[in-house]
This record gives C-alpha cells, structure tokens and sequence, in this order.
C-alpha cells in the first residue's frame, strides 16, 4: 500500500441489466495494478437474499465461492480471474446482509429505543461495508460494483450511501464510473444517445455526477457522438469512453487502455499516472492465444442449466485459460443431462473429444450424467467430473464396474448402497443457507498419478460446496475394481479426487476447480484435461 488512506471508486450503470458492470470494473483493477497501485473490487448486490447460495442458478447465474467459504455473485469469480486477487465475504454485500444486520442490533437495543429507518441506520451499515475492506490497511484504491440498474427501487439505499461517501470522503477521493447503453435503431440507422441521457438524469436526481461515462455499443462511437454525449451529460469529453463488443472479455482492458481509461481514473483521483506506460504484454500476449489458436477442440459440458451458460461461468472461463495455454480453442457445447439416455448418448457425445460433468444439486437430471459417465468410462474419451459430476463418476462404475444395480447417492433418495452418502456434519442440519461445506481444504494427492502430475505437488487446498461424500465404506471395493481415491483430506480422509489408472485420463473431483482459475494462474487440472482431449481425440 502506497496510500495513507484509500481511494474509492464506484460503479453504476443504467438502461439495461448485464451490461458489463462487473468486466469494465475488472478491467480497471487490472490496469491500476499494472500502474502499481495495490487494488481490489466489492459487489454490492440489492436482492434482499443475504447470498446468492439458494438461488436457482436460472435465476442469477453460478454461485461463486470465495476462499473463505463465502457464497457470492459470479462476478466476484470475474474480479479473481482479471486481478488474481483472493476475495472474502468482505467484497460481496447484499441488502439482505444489510437489513440482516441492522434488525439484529435493533433486537440487541444498540439502537437505544430510536425508530430504525433506511436513512440514517441502512445507509449508515452500507457505508460501514463500503469501508470494511479499507480497514485491512493494504488497498490504495477499492472498486465498489453497485448491481442492478440506476431507478430500481432496490438499488436506491445504495445509491443514496455512494452520495453521503462522496461528501463524506471528499470528490478527490473518490470517482464515479457509469455504465450505460448506447442502442442502435436498425431502422434508422442510428445510434441513440437518449436513453443514456435519461440514465444520468436518474442519477443526478440522486444527488450523483458521474465522473466517467462508459458507453456499451455494438457498433463504434463517433466522435461527434460522444462529445453530445458529453454535453448533455456534464461530463468531460475526455471521460467518454466506447465499450464495443469484442471477441473476448479479457480484450476489454487493453480497450479501455487504448482510450486512457486509467489515467483518467487517476487523474479524476488525484493520483499520479506513474511509470509511463503500464506493463500489459502478458494480457496481450494471453489475449493474442486466444484469438489466434492454431488448433481446435470439442468438449461437451453436460448439466441441467445448460440453457443459460452464465450458470457454468467459471467452468467455461476455465476452458478459455486452458485453451490459451494448449495453443486452441475449447468449443464448449452445452448438452442438457435430462435429455441423455442410452439410446441417444452416442449422438449426442460421439464426436467429442473431452466430457465434463458438471456439479449441481437434485435427482433432475441425473440419470443423464450417469448415462455420460459411462460413455466417457467405456469409449476411453477423456472425462472430468466435478462436485455432483464426480459423485455421478462413483455411481455410475458402482452401478455398471461393481455390479451394484441399485448404487445411488442418499441424496437421490433411499438405496441399498448409498455410495455417496451425506456428511456427518451436516446430519441434523435443516436451514439451507451457508450450511454447506464451504471454502478452501487441504488435499494430499498420491505420487504417480495423473492429478498429482498435473499439479506437479501432492498438497493443494481447493474451494468446496457440497454437503454429500464419497462413501468410504466402499473405499475397498471401488479401489480393487480399479477406480483409486487419489486424493484425501489428510484431516478428515474424505475422498476428495479419484481416478481410473487404465483409462487415457478419466478424473472425477469432489471440489470446484473452476473458481481458482485465472488468466495468470489457469488452473491445472483443465490445462492437464485439455492437453489429454486433443491428444485422445478421434
């Protein structure tokens, strides 16, 4: 931290939901890193849920896991692959955690008897988790994404914090980022620049001014446009800046960069822009390999949310870094598990190189997964199965290896050999929220095999969400008939990877890979799976 105190910047947007809030923030974390400063990005989501956990993933996409075992927003999964930086529960706030917290108080009588009301005693507690992270003393500058759209009615606590921080803080302090929609009128030919306008009236009838405008388009701004823009706005033409669509989000800071976002920041801050230019050649050069692979792959994910891919972000964002670092390109084809049965899984599989099984909870859908498990296991096509998926891997060489034709897990419901059983932890266990094993765990991987060469160590910690287990009370027979636990919790001995020796590279995984993979760091066990699928194809 090169700062005595850290500087803030906020993040809005209007017009439209989705518009890119949580990339356009990455994207300016990595670029004031890459000028040195030492930065991370909190949500503030204003669903009255306090985590995204219990959410149907149709609802709000994945649910990503932080490192200390927080549920959050799948954008934080965004902010972890652009910056490398580890987040906590400190950088996800809900209006549920807010209101959550202020009730238990008021119960407590720290209120002293006064009539709890959303101004003062709700923007006060957002303001206080806006600020949690500054008290880590190691951040010069903290981005804060506000969710939804500038107008909900959800979202107005939040906006009405940000006003009270800015005045509080100083305007020096702090810098404002909107985000909105430039839409094109295809029957005009136009681009219009209206909504965007109605957009920052919201907000200044909030009492905000933006700061910057960023402007997501599908077609390129003239600069005509953006000087309107910047009239009628109040904002300096300068801090106009274009976000057109791009082959790759990780392109979206080298953009950004190209019309001096960072240094406006900086500039709007009060911070020196040192160093000249910033050093982005490994971004570049990461982006380029994407963008021109020499070679190309097909893998299947099956899941039962495949109609919305945003629910397998982290897992499909995994698939890219590996792709970058095989030299190609992973064509992800999202293959709806409900829809597989013996009679058409060679269709719907056959011209596969790779099949991931991807985690989920439930019984829909699951005969599907197991179906993909063993086409994978009997065709030798290289497999990985991760959380549910890896539980799927157990029952299915249960059902069709050992011979066991009612093998199921105890969540599916009653069975004679439940070889995925429920945790002993979690028996008695009846709320849903947060009460699944959560976070990062240790695992002692065995030398030789094919997970511990891809690691290139025997001791990891992943992320977990999950409540049932591999059932080690059939450890012994699963292991003689040739599916090995390669990996073990040394403190537990939970079953936490196993593996088929005999098969070309078949691998199933109780924990979530796919949340600690970034662009600097792709994760291990896909690059390995990746390199196994083009070397196996047909």
């Amino acid at each position: 931290m090169k700062l005595a105190k850290p500087k803030y910047i906020f993040v809005t947007g209007g017009v439209a939901s989705s518009l890119g809030k949580g990339i356009i923030s990455a994207s300016i974390a990595r670029l004031l890193q890459a000028r040195g400063y030492s930065v991370t990005i909190q949500k503030l989501d204003p669903y009255i849920n306090v985590d995204p956990g219990t959410l149907n993933p149709y609802e709000h996409g994945e649910c990503y896991v932080t490192e200390d075992g927080t549920e959050t927003d799948l954008d934080l999964g965004h902010y972890e692959r652009f910056t490398s930086i580890h987040t906590t529960e400190a950088n996800n706030v809900t209006t549920g955690k807010i209101y959550k917290n202020v009730i238990e108080k008021e119960r407590k009588g720290e209120f002293l008897g006064k009539t709890v009301q959303v101004i003062p005693h709700i923007t006060d507690e957002i303001k206080r988790r806006i600020q949690l992270l500054s008290q880590q003393k190691v951040y010069d500058i903290i981005i804060t994404e506000i969710g939804g759209t500038v107008g909900d009615i959800e979202s107005l606590p939040f906006i009405e914090s940000v006003r009270q921080l800015r005045y509080s803080l100083g305007y020096r302090n702090t810098a404002l980022v909107h985000l909105t929609l430039i839409p094109y009128m295809a029957a005009s030919g136009e681009l219009k620049t209206k909504p965007t306008q109605h957009s920052v009236k919201a907000l200044l009838e909030n009492g905000l001014q933006p700061d910057i405008l960023v402007l997501r388009t599908e077609h390129p701004l003239t600069p005509n446009l953006k000087r309107k823009v910047a009239l009628f706005c109040n904002v300096d033409a300068s801090a106009v800046m274009e976000s057109i669509d791009v082959p790759t989000i990780y392109e979206v800071p080298l953009k950004m960069h190209e019309q001096h976002l960072d240094e406006v920041v900086l500039d709007k801050l009060g911070l020196p822009a040192e160093g000249g230019e910033p050093n982005l050649d490994a971004l570049r050069d990461f982006v380029h390999k994407i963008k021109h692979p020499s070679d190309r792959i097909d893998i299947a994910l099956v899941g039962k949310y495949t109609e919305l891919p945003d629910a397998y972000k982290s897992i499909s964002e995994s698939f890219i870094h590996a792709g970058a670092v095989n030299d190609c390109k992973v064509k992800l084809h999202y293959v709806n598990s409900e829809k597989i049965d013996a009679s058409n899984v060679a269709e719907k599989l056959g011209t596969m190189a790779g099949i991931l099984v991807a985690p989920g909870f439930g019984n829909r859908g699951i005969e599907g997964k197991i179906e993909a498990v063993r086409f994978a296991r009997e065709q030798g096509i290289p497999f990985l199965g991760i959380c549910l998926g890896m539980q799927c891997a157990v029952i299915e060489f249960a059902r069709h290896v050992l011979g066991l034709q009612d093998a199921n897990s105890s969540e599916m419901g009653q069975t004679a050999h439940p070889v995925i059983d429920l945790m002993e932890e979690q028996k008695g266990i009846t709320a849903k929220g947060g009460t699944m094993r959560l976070g990062a765990y240790p695992c002692q991987l065995k030398a030789g095999s094919k997970v511990a060469a891809a690691y290139g160590s025997e001791q990891i910690m992943e992320r977990h969400r999950h409540r049932y287990e591999f059932n080690n009370d059939y450890l012994a027979d699963f292991e003689a008939a040739g599916m090995q636990a390669v990996g073990t919790n040394p403190e537990t001995n939970l079953v936490e990877v196993v593996e088929i020796p005999s098969h070309p590279w078949f691998v199933g995984t109780q924990y979530h890979p796919e949340y600690k993979s970034t662009v600097e760091r792709p994760h291990p066990l896909f690059v390995a799976f990746v390199k196994a699928a083009l070397e196996n194809r047909k």
